[in-house]
């Protein structure tokens, strides 16, 4: 029979030589799984400070670009716009610090900045389609006919749109009583607020894209609004230029949605950098290109066509504005 003295012997026995096999494990797998770790760690450490010192070098270098086109960006630009006038309607999201600039550009171009037009957040709210059909209606020249098919995004852009824009150069920049009218209804409805006299009509128009790309099951109703405005004023106009940052050209972007309407996109004019310098230069070529009849889509995102008209534009003679 055995014993209690047995079990015990046996027992210790096992956790001894459990004991033993852990520390020659241990002992065996040490210096290689450290090593490995230790070398793993290092290639980490010497890449992040590569990446560090190449992102480091990358701004650097377009920070010296763009302080390069910000000095020289009064030569690049200058008359090529002369006499021209321009309107900027801004977009529920889009940069106040890069309409600014965009708009001293455009000033310095030669051409005049006739007022700025702001939709608000809910004249692109989905949710307010029937007020903008209604308001559209209510609101339009007596002359002016909707085509069955129109939404009511349609009725509302060619209507603001015949208020600020037009392509009778005899027109630009005159006091027009039924566009004031249609600016006041639509702001009494809660649907722009504007600055200045863009009443006093110009003929050309910047549009300014939302930074970010609409999101939700209303993204591509908010997306469709903005396009249907900037098709609007180019058929009011002598040229429509939709500009914006580079996300505005992902998807859900306003941007690129216009690119991905390309019926939209053989009219109107597209700069998806114009938070930068050299796209703010990009935005006066692209307008100057509208005058002659033509279209692209510039800057750095899907869909372009190039970083810049293929032939810049040349100063040309005052017009009647």
């Amino acid at each position: 029979m055995i014993d209690f003295r047995y079990h015990l012997v046996s027992i210790v026995a096992i956790f001894l030589a459990l004991s033993v096999g852990i520390v020659l494990g241990t002992t065996l797998l040490k210096e290689p799984a450290i090593d490995t770790a230790e070398t793993l760690a290092n290639q980490l450490r010497l890449s992040n400070n590569e990446l560090r010192a190449e992102l480091k070098r990358v701004q650097g270098q377009n920070a010296t670009n763009d302080a390069f086109v910000t000095a020289d960006t009064p030569r690049l630009v200058r008359d090529a716009l002369a006499g021209e006038r321009v309107v900027i309607v801004e977009v529920p999201g889009s940069s106040v610090s890069m309409r600014e600039a965009v708009q001293q550009v455009i000033t310095s171009s030669g051409a005049t900045v006739s007022g700025r037009v702001t939709l608000t957040d809910k004249y692109v709210d989905a949710t307010q389609s029937i007020l903008v059909d209604k308001l559209a209606t209510d609101a339009k020249p007596v002359d002016m006919t909707f085509a069955t098919e129109d939404t009511p995004y349609d009725k509302a852009a060619a209507v603001l749109a015949g208020a600020i824009v037009t392509g009778d150069p005899a027109q630009v920049g005159k006091t027009n009583p039924i566009a004031a009218g249609v600016l006041e209804a639509f702001q009494r409805g809660g649907l722009i607020s504007f600055t200045e006299q863009p009443a006093k009509r110009a003929d050309l128009a910047v549009l300014i894209a939302p930074a970010e790309p609409y999101t939700g099951d209303a993204a591509v109703s908010q997306a469709g609004a903005v396009v249907s405005m900037a098709t609007g004023l180019d058929e009011a106009g002598r040229g429509t230029v939709l500009a914006g940052p580079l996300t505005s050209s992902a998807a859900g972007g306003t941007i690129a949605a216009l690119r991905e309407d390309t019926l939209a996109a053989e009219k109107v004019s597209t700069v998806d950098n114009a938070d930068m310098p050299a796209g703010r230069v990009v935005v006066v070529y692209a307008l100057r290109e509208q005058l002659s009849g033509a279209s692209g889509q510039y800057g750095m995102g899907p869909g372009v066509s190039g970083i810049e008209p293929s032939a810049p534009p040349v100063p040309t003679p005052t017009s009647g504005g």
